[in-house]
Formats: structure tokens, sequence, C-alpha cells
């Protein structure tokens, strides 16, 4: 596969603003770099056009959202948990005006809904954009009552296996002839091995038939020179330990990797 790398760090650092924000706003920064605005213009500037439509499968920003408005296109967040559906109200209208605003959309759907929520447009859909959440098990509790990032207290569960093929037809069937499901995923270490989700996504999504064109590498992280610019935020530092600890190191997550896939022109099924 072609393989690309985008350079995908934000200007805004972690943490920036976060003392001139409510304590319940204040959104943690796994969530908040889920999708970076970097990769999301990225993406949006790749594979559509102006007027086009944007769907984020699982929306835990405004990220993606505000990336659509800006930049012409229509952007449809797919939100289950009414908690989110507030804080993302308040943030679009911090960050978009109002003519903007009016591109956006908030559908109550999951990602094994993805028909429910892109109903008549089916067909039409430019680009899907579906950053899954770390961990596959459906139900998975992530957050907690004590937990101040609002999408960490009521994030949706992933795609567990059964519903991954599901998704992908669904995929298929609402997006528009030669348009694009961008699967960013991260690895993660689970019973103490490395899992990584890719191999898996590419297989089932060819069942369904979507054709893998590309794989990108978007670091999240600056570069001066020849090197990556990784800053520990307080979590990281919290976690620092004796260096003879048999635990697992702090991990900072430096990249992500993309995997685009197409609707052919024959696509349909």
């Amino acid at each position: 596969m072609p393989l690309s790398v985008w350079l995908c760090s934000d200007i805004t650092p972690v943490g920036a603003n976060v003392k001139d924000r409510p304590a319940a706003e204040v959104v943690c920064g796994r969530h908040r770099q889920a999708v970076g605005r970097e990769l999301a213009r990225h993406l949006i500037g790749a594979c559509t056009r102006s007027g086009g439509i944007v769907a984020d499968v699982f929306t835990t920003s405004e990220v993606v959202l505000v990336a659509a408005a800006e930049m012409g296109r229509m952007g449809i967040g797919c939100v289950t948990r009414f908690p989110v559906a507030q804080h993302l109200a308040g943030r679009l209208r911090q960050e978009l005006p109002a003519d903007q605003r009016a591109a956006v959309r908030l559908r109550p759907h999951g990602p094994h809904e993805l028909r429910e929520a892109l109903c008549g447009l089916e067909g039409r859909v430019e680009l899907l954009i579906a950053a899954l959440p770390p961990y596959p098990e459906a139900g998975r509790a992530v957050g907690s009552a004590g937990v101040s990032c609002p999408p960490c207290r009521a994030e949706p569960p992933t795609l567990g296996v059964p519903q991954v093929g599901r998704f992908l037809d669904d995929a298929r069937r609402v997006l528009a002839p030669g348009g694009h499901l961008a699967v960013i995923t991260t690895a993660r270490h689970e019973r103490g091995r490395l899992v990584d989700l890719a191999p898996g996504i590419i297989h089932r999504a060819a069942r369904a038939g979507l054709a893998y064109v590309q794989h990108v590498i978007a670091l999240r992280v600056p570069i001066e020179g020849d090197a990556l610019v990784v800053q520990s935020g307080p979590a990281e530092l919290a976690q620092l330990r004796c260096a003879q600890s048999g635990e697992l190191p702090p991990v900072v997550s430096v990249h992500a990797d993309v995997c685009l896939f197409a609707r052919t022109a024959g696509g349909a099924r």
C-alpha cells in the first residue's frame, strides 16, 4: 500500500487556556487528540470537495465538526450520550459563528447505527472519520463520576468484533462513489502484549467491499531538525517510576495510524 507521513501536530499545546475554562468543560488529552485539528483538516482537504458531507463516527470532541464547517463542508457528529452532546453544543457556540454552525448536525446514534445516523444521506457522504476508542470491549467503562472530562464520563463503547462487519458494510452504503472511510487507530497494550487493530479492520473492510487505498502515519508531535519533540503532561509525569520497575513505562502518543478505504464506483452491492 502507498505509505504517507503527514505532519499533524496541533499548534495549541495540551492544557492551553485550561485555566480560562470551567472544570466541567476541560477535555483530557486523549480525547482532545483522538483526531487533532491538523489531522482533521488534512483528511477533509484530501478527501472532500467544497459543500461535501463529513461524518465523525466516534464524536468525543468538536475538532472534526469545527474543521468541516470552517472548510465549507457539512459536518455530522454521532453522539450517543446527552452529556457529551451538551458539551459539544457549548464548544461549537464558542468556536463557530452562527452561519457556520448551521452546517453542523449532531445525531443521537452510535457507530453500530451508522445508517440511522445518516438517514437521508445514503450514498452522499464523502468522508467518514472513525477514530476508534482504545479498547474493543463493548460496554467497557472508561471514565468515572470523578473525572472532569465530559467524554470520559460518558464515552460510548467501541465496536465489538461482531459489530465491525455491520459497521463497515453500512459505511460502504452511506459513502458516495469515490467517498472515503478513514479509520484511525493506535496500538495498545492488552494483557501484557501489544495489540494492533489495523490488520483486522483491513481484512473486514475488504470483505465489505471497501478498497484499501493508503496507509498514513499522522505524526502528532512537532519535529525540530531530525528529532521528535515529545512533551509530557502532568498525567505522564505522575507515572514516572524507578528505572528497575517491571511495570510498563508511561505512554505518550506520538503518531496515529490512518487506514484510508474508498468506495469505488462499482462498490455498491
